[in-house]
């Protein structure tokens, strides 16, 4: 005898694939990452974008190294405390990128999460293995209250 679902099993079923792929974009989870959770001090998991909570708990980890991949003008106007500034649009990222040490941690962000995603993307295929990217940028960071600096460094 051949088994027929019906249309309320089926549609349980697409809802509960809906939820999870809804999950699984917005915490940035993978099969190959590690997760966290409120109150946790493990490491969000690197080469992802995270929420600005994980990206604050990255930087707060020892020897983490935070890039700001946003303009000059742009890093003048308030950055995160600490950031270097390495301009994603200038002539030289790639060289100055391949002068970091790939072994070390890196936070990256920018304004909106366009340019340092592609920043994290680079620094992946060039050989880093711990970057975590700021999801939703600066932006992101300011409505979490993260700290901010002014000026140039």
């Amino acid at each position: 005898m051949r088994m027929h679902p019906t249309r309320r099993w089926s549609r349980r079923i697409a809802a509960a694939a809906l939820a999870i792929v809804a999950v699984a974009t917005t915490t940035g989870v993978s099969a190959c990452s590690s997760s966290t959770s409120a109150g946790s001090t493990t490491s969000p998991a690197t080469g992802q974008h995270v929420a600005a909570s994980d990206f604050s708990t990255a930087m707060k980890a020892s020897g983490t190294i935070v890039l700001d991949v946003r303009t000059p003008a742009e890093y003048a106007s308030g950055h995160l405390p600490a950031a270097q500034n390495i301009d994603i649009e200038a002539p030289d990222f790639a060289t100055r990128i391949a002068a970091l040490d790939k072994a070390a941690t890196y936070a990256v962000y920018c304004h909106s999460g366009n340019r340092s995603g592609t920043a994290l993307e680079q620094m992946s295929a060039a050989g880093f293995t711990h970057v975590y990217d700021l999801a939703g940028g600066i932006g992101a960071w300011q409505e979490m209250g993260g700290p901010m600096a002014m000026g140039g460094s």
